[in-house]
């Protein structure tokens, strides 16, 4: 890492430290903590969808899964929910493999669909295994740890999950994993003739994304302390997360949290003064980027730098 990402990056930390002090008001603290939480959805579909270039629209599964098992452990155990930290990744990671082990026989279209089915089974075992899940009624979850206390304790496990997404995507954009990922996205059929394993790639790379997705539905139910079929796995969630990182740049380790930055920004600054304010804004931005910007915001930063670096007048123009 160059001296001059390093610093950035360690300014960007600390700033992350200090914003909720600053920010005292606890809605201020609520905006902040969703931001992060989507920089880790947008960072762990990234994974998969940027790197690998596999399209998933069913993370919302993962998601709901691993909200369910601190839902299910805080109604059926006397533990603390907050366990499904590390027990939903572990339930989420042998599902995954079996869904990629499936799903990644197909490719293009047929795969994105094919998520989109695996999500919808998995709300529709949630809506209907009421024994377990509460049906449509949905879980609530008793208050634990935290729970009644100030904002704070959730700002900073949310940070610190979410500075591990984006190290653990920076690590994979400079290991030869990533290499590999980066390699099937571009051409897999050419990837597959050079010897790189695609199917086993993918399924790595699959396993990554669904279990950090898993810890984020975990901190979820923990955080809101609720959780039903149509809040933790409709279809919608999946679509917003990919927005994300397709806004932001896909590939990219700062793609997902401009995405996050902006879309949840904007969300909530509007949401007061229009009804269902959100859908125009991440439609109006999508066209904006994919006319004006195909490589993301990120894209687009690094193209006026290049012009900067050029043509320095235009630059300032």
């Amino acid at each position: 890492m160059s001296r001059a990402k390093l610093i950035l990056s360690s300014g960007s930390v600390f700033l992350m430290i200090v914003a909720p002090l600053i920010l005292e008001t606890r809605y201020s603290q609520h905006v902040l903590i969703l931001v992060l939480l989507y920089i880790v959805l947008g960072s762990a579909w990234n994974i998969l969808g940027g790197f690998a270039g596999q399209l998933s629209l069913g993370h919302a599964a993962f998601f709901g899964i691993g909200a369910y098992a601190a839902a299910v452990i805080a109604s059926k155990t006397s533990l603390s929910p907050w366990v499904a930290i590390v027990l939903g990744p572990a339930i989420v990671l042998p599902i995954a493999l079996l869904v990629g082990w499936i799903c990644f026989r197909l490719r293009g279209p047929y795969f994105t669909l094919s998520t989109i089915a695996v999500g919808e089974v998995v709300r529709l075992v949630a809506l209907n295994w009421s024994s377990l899940t509460g049906g449509a009624v949905g879980v609530v979850i008793r208050p634990s740890l935290f729970s009644g206390t100030s904002k704070l304790p959730y700002y900073y496990i949310v940070l610190t999950i979410a500075v591990f997404s984006v190290m653990l995507s920076a690590a994979l954009s400079r290991r030869r994993l990533g290499y590999y990922l980066m390699a099937i996205r571009e051409d897999e059929e050419t990837a597959e003739s050079i010897g790189i394993d695609t199917t086993r790639y993918k399924l790595i790379a699959l396993a990554l994304s669904a279990s950090l997705t898993a810890v984020a539905g975990a901190f979820y139910a923990n955080y809101f302390l609720f959780v039903d079929p149509t809040i933790v796995l409709p279809l919608s969630l999946s679509v917003e997360i990919v927005l994300m990182a397709i806004i932001g740049g896909l590939g990219t380790v700062g793609g997902p949290i401009l995405g996050a930055i902006l879309l949840k920004l904007s969300s909530e600054l509007f949401r007061n003064e229009f009804s269902q304010a959100n859908l125009l804004i991440y439609g109006v931005l999508l066209i904006v980027v994919i006319l004006f910007m195909p490589g993301g915001l990120i894209g687009g930063v690094r193209k006026v730098m290049k012009i900067g670096a050029g043509n320095p007048r235009r630059a300032s123009a």
